[in-house]
């Protein structure tokens, strides 16, 4: 599958009607998926930066034959939203092989967008991010560095300020191809983060799905006290973190492979060149006070929604998925129990199924002709 690149950039002045630059030729091939470079201007409201204007960068995935006939049905429409570390272009759209769950989307003829929240990849990061001293003591030391006192004590980001950089990106992309509604995909974090904001704004979203949602029951609807929660700013993590996390949650022969996971991880330093510079390289990304994705939340949502549990996450576990599962209000749900797959399913060997079935889900409102249950694959 071949790929045409086209980078657009964004001016705070530049609205949805000049976009129309960005638009393919009637003569480009429709089985090439292109890649448009976004930025979304936001008044943040993140608490260090709160009122100034970041640049939230959107990558679109898309078939030129999909905008070609015009405005796209909400049905088609997808924003994919991270999790606590990895910024969504490299979490969902990794350059090797079939990987790239944007493109699998893209190539079914789904205009494919992701988002990086404030302080995640190529978004603006806060000042404070750039301060080693604001990594834990035990990071710094990791660095190679003698620790030194943090300038920021508490959390850098809230979820608050996640679903108001979602709902930017969100209104902007509702311009963009002129639909009621998107469909959102979230991963980890990017449950609370997907789920939370489809929970208060269900006019503006048709579709879930979530891998490893981050499903806390007891999570309150209102925000703790104080917010953001004390504590250290953000986080880093080393390619030795990367590779100990992910083989402690293998349970099966060939759950991954190693090609895959180099790809991920040069395309996690490219997204952060400040971070790839630090020691031997490091991905950073801020610690994000969280709520209200508990179940007083989710009983009353009715959105469908696909949920997805890999058999040995160690990082959500299954029971967690479950317990969304269980609680969720909506008529419409499936929890899609996957064999042979970590938290990092869509970088492991079954990750066509997980394709598979977002697809449906996002088409059918289905997974394996079901609307409802629970399905296994994988095993």
């Amino acid at each position: 599958m071949r790929t045409i690149t086209i980078t657009l950039v964004l001016s705070t002045l530049l609205g949805a009607s000049g976009l129309a630059s960005a638009q393919p030729t009637a003569g480009e091939d429709s089985q090439h998926i292109l890649t448009v470079d976004h930025y979304v201007p936001n008044q943040s409201i993140v608490p260090s930066i709160n009122g100034e204007t970041v640049q939230l960068y959107v990558r679109e995935r898309v078939k030129p034959a999909t905008v070609q006939r015009g405005a796209p049905r909400d049905d088609r429409v997808v924003l994919f939203v991270h999790g606590a570390g990895t910024p969504a272009e490299v979490a969902f759209d990794v350059p090797y092989e079939d990987y790239s769950w944007m493109a699998y989307l893209a190539a079914a003829g789904f205009d494919v967008f992701s988002m990086d929240m404030t302080g995640y990849g190529r978004s603006t990061r806060p000042n404070v991010m750039n301060e080693i001293c604001n990594l834990s003591s035990e990071q710094q030391t990791a660095l190679g560095r003698a620790p030194c006192q943090a300038t920021h004590d508490a959390q850098l980001t809230t979820i608050a300020s996640d679903w108001d950089d979602i709902d930017a990106v969100v209104e902007y992309i509702r311009a963009l191809r002129d639909v009621p509604r998107v469909s959102l995909v979230g991963w980890s974090l990017g449950g609370p983060r997907a789920g939370g904001y489809a929970a208060r704004n269900p006019d503006k979203v048709a579709k879930l799905v979530l891998l490893a949602p981050a499903y806390n029951r007891a999570s309150g609807r209102d925000s703790p006290q104080p917010n953001p929660t004390p504590g250290v700013a953000f986080n880093a993590q080393s390619h030795a973190d990367f590779t100990a996390n992910w083989e402690r949650q293998v349970g099966c022969a060939n759950q991954y492979e190693p090609q895959a996971a180099a790809a991920v991880w040069s395309a996690m330093l490219e997204s952060d060149p400040v971070g790839a510079s630090w020691g031997q390289g490091v991905r950073r990304a801020p610690n994000t006070t969280s709520w209200g994705f508990g179940k007083a939340a989710v009983e009353r949502m009715q959105t469908p929604t696909l949920m997805v549990a890999g058999i040995h996450d160690k990082q959500v576990l299954p029971e967690r998925v479950r317990d969304y599962f269980d609680d969720l209000g909506a008529a419409n749900k499936v929890l899609l129990d996957l064999g042979c797959a970590s938290h990092n399913a869509m970088w492991e060997r079954n990750h066509l199924l997980l394709f598979r079935a977002s697809l449906e889900w996002l088409t059918a409102g289905t997974v394996e002709g079901m609307a409802a249950g629970v399905v296994r694959l994988g095993y």
